[in-house]
């Protein structure tokens, strides 16, 4: 009869703490997934400068080049050796600020993590300096000393060779058309929301913008200039709001397509207290509302703006800011699906037809 050897007991591996630059590079990673992240953080920045024009240039769909530039309120000098470092902000100085947080930007890791994943260089005037500051970053520290330079009014920031040390990522982002396809749709996204801004959005080397939008009082203006008079006009405009503190708080309105309009795929642009964000429960709630109502239109065109409370908006969910967690969001959802769903029968009842 034969003895089985013992089994070798194992000792567990040992813990041990990870190098700093490896954790930033992680973390990097998760804040910008790809060009097109950099190019929102970059455009909410600007927004929350008080910006009224910001201009995008992108070359490789956004490895090779993408610069931002705006005409706020720029950044001061004193506040450059800090700019790119993790957790600096000027938006939030304790956590009980985040209850009531309109800035777009808070958490301060943006421009650090784009230094850990490019190449960073900042440009900037503040209003009533004769010149501006040139400086670059590396790893969330300035390269050199600020350099004074001439410059328009407001900041410019250029990422350069974005992921160029993250290997497995740059590949997996080889087709440029497809991620340049995103950032012009996030500015077209942009540009109907803030009409009181000019966005432009043009390839490195193209002689005219593929989104080129000026400021304007009316919305729907804004919708013809970046999405097209097809869209603008089957067009219905929808209101709601509700004040009952037991339930919601809210106000909504916006822009919904009517039983002309067809397109191979839905196109939500939602905005909440001014923030970009995806609701996928209300996206899907409003599909089936089409889809029962008006089925050769089920693929709708939606562009809605909700404010709420902010202290009703949990903003710090998602490491690209992308999506918020609401309170009372079922109760919010149902209403909005309920509204848009008589809007959209009363439309059906008295539709028109419009010669071509």
């Amino acid at each position: 009869m034969e003895i089985e050897p013992a089994e070798e007991v194992k000792e567990p591996p040992r813990i041990h703490r990870l190098d700093e630059s490896v954790v930033n590079r992680i973390a990097a990673g998760e804040v910008i997934q790809r060009p097109v992240s950099a190019v929102k953080e970059l455009v909410e920045n600007s927004l929350d400068a008080s910006s009224t024009s910001i201009s995008v240039l992108v070359k490789d769909g956004g490895l090779k080049l993408i610069q931002v530039s705006d005409d706020g309120h720029g950044i001061r000098y004193e506040d450059l050796p800090i700019l790119c470092e993790r957790h600096t902000t000027s938006k939030l100085s304790k956590y009980e600020d985040l209850q009531s947080i309109k800035s777009m930007g808070f958490r301060g890791e943006a421009l650090a993590s784009m230094t850990y994943v490019g190449h960073v260089t900042v440009t900037t005037i503040t209003r009533g300096q004769l010149h501006g500051y040139r400086v670059s970053y590396r790893d969330g520290v300035m390269e050199n000393e600020p350099k004074a330079c001439a410059a328009v009014k407001g900041t410019q920031i250029v990422i350069e060779n974005l992921f160029y040390n993250m290997i497995a990522r740059r590949k997996t982002l080889q087709n440029s058309a497809d991620d340049y396809t995103k950032i012009v749709d996030l500015l077209s996204r942009f540009a109907i929301h803030h009409i009181d801004v000019s966005f432009s959005c043009r390839k490195h080397g193209a002689a005219r913008a593929d989104v080129h939008s000026v400021a304007t009082p009316s919305r729907l203006n804004a919708i013809r200039s970046v999405y097209g008079l097809l869209v603008a006009q089957n067009l219905i405009k929808i209101e709601a709001s509700d004040n009952d503190p037991s339930s919601s708080v809210f106000e909504m309105d916006g822009f919904i397509s009517n039983s002309n309009y067809v397109a191979k795929k839905t196109t939500m642009v939602l905005f909440i207290n001014d923030r970009l964000v995806e609701c996928t429960a209300l996206k899907r709630a409003l599909e089936v509302v089409y889809v029962a109502t008006l089925p050769k239109a089920s693929k709708p065109f939606i562009y809605m703006s909700i404010t709420l409370p902010p202290e009703h908006v949990d903003v710090n969910v998602h490491p690209t800011k992308r999506e918020v967690s609401l309170l009372n969001q079922e109760v919010i959802v149902e209403k909005m699906q309920s509204v848009v769903e008589s809007v959209l029968r009363n439309s059906n009842e008295s539709r028109t037809f419009q010669e071509q």
